[in-house]
């Protein structure tokens, strides 16, 4: 059985999903994380770009993507892809381009189930919006044998999931790290919780907390201008990390109202 997550930082895989992905690595499920950018546009240890203290641009992204590779380590990940966009920006890549990248990553791995951030962006981020619309569309894209026939053949995805955080998650996180806002347009952004009723899928993840915070600890550039996250206790870790919540997008296996505890519920694990 194949996990792929779909995301458009490095980070993302640590901050946003680190307790699924540590998780199926440790049951023996083959994950990979496909990531849209580098990160060089980003905050580095609190600094801004142009600030002294920031390293500029191509530095940060080769220092981002070194953090995403040891995180992925840490995290059990076996194959790491860094697709190059630039960052926020992704929103303006040219879409066939984009989807064309992911459909080869897809024919490539040939995951039985895809996960990626809604299309709520998690507080709005336009990367995060534009990975999520460009996977859902790469998804459906990786099955047509007429787009792009050349290399590796069609592949359907079983199950499709975005990340749903709902208020609990949200409030546990901006209590113990911080406020996440996105400023686009004039208009600022913040984070807007599912409701619960609408989760369809939540994995117990507590017993590879540890793991995680070990993973989010390799993104130094960012971990150090979030002071209090090196503040955490064990409990706030395991309520933090320990818990995932995701949007079932469509299945090929399964359906209904009751609530999953399982990624791949409703396949057969071999």
């Amino acid at each position: 059985m194949k996990l792929m997550a779909v995301l458009a930082h490095p980070d993302d895989e640590s901050f946003g999903v680190g307790g699924t992905l540590a998780k199926y690595a440790a049951e023996g499920i083959e994950v990979s994380v496909v990531t849209a950018t580098r990160g060089d546009r980003g905050r580095f240890r609190g600094h801004r770009p142009g600030d002294n203290g920031h390293p500029g641009a191509e530095a940060l992204a080769q220092i981002r993507e070194g953090e995403l590779r040891a995180a992925a380590a840490v995290l059990g990940v076996r194959n790491v892809c860094v697709l190059g966009f630039q960052d926020q920006e992704l929103d303006r890549a040219d879409p066939r381009d984009a989807i064309g990248r992911i459909v080869r990553e897809l024919r490539s791995i040939r995951p039985d189930v895809v996960l990626t951030f809604g299309p709520d962006g998690a507080y709005g981020h336009p990367d995060h919006i534009a990975i999520s619309q460009l996977t859902t569309g790469a998804a459906v894209a990786a099955a047509d044998a007429t787009f792009l026939p050349d290399g590796a053949g069609p592949h359907s995805v079983s199950k499709l999931y975005y990340i749903a955080w709902p208020q609990s998650a949200w409030t546990a996180y901006e209590t113990a790290v911080n406020q996440l806002s996105s400023r686009v347009d004039g208009v600022d952004r913040y984070a807007t919780p599912w409701p619960d009723w609408a989760i369809t899928t939540v994995l117990d993840a507590r017993g590879v907390w540890s793991t995680v915070w070990t993973a989010v600890c390799c993104h130094e550039s960012q971990v150090a201008g979030y002071g209090r996250a090196k503040e955490l206790t064990a409990a706030q870790h395991e309520k933090l990390w320990g818990e995932q919540s995701f949007y079932r997008v469509f299945s090929r296996v399964n359906g209904g109202r009751t609530r999953e505890t399982d990624l791949f519920e409703g396949m057969r694990r071999c």
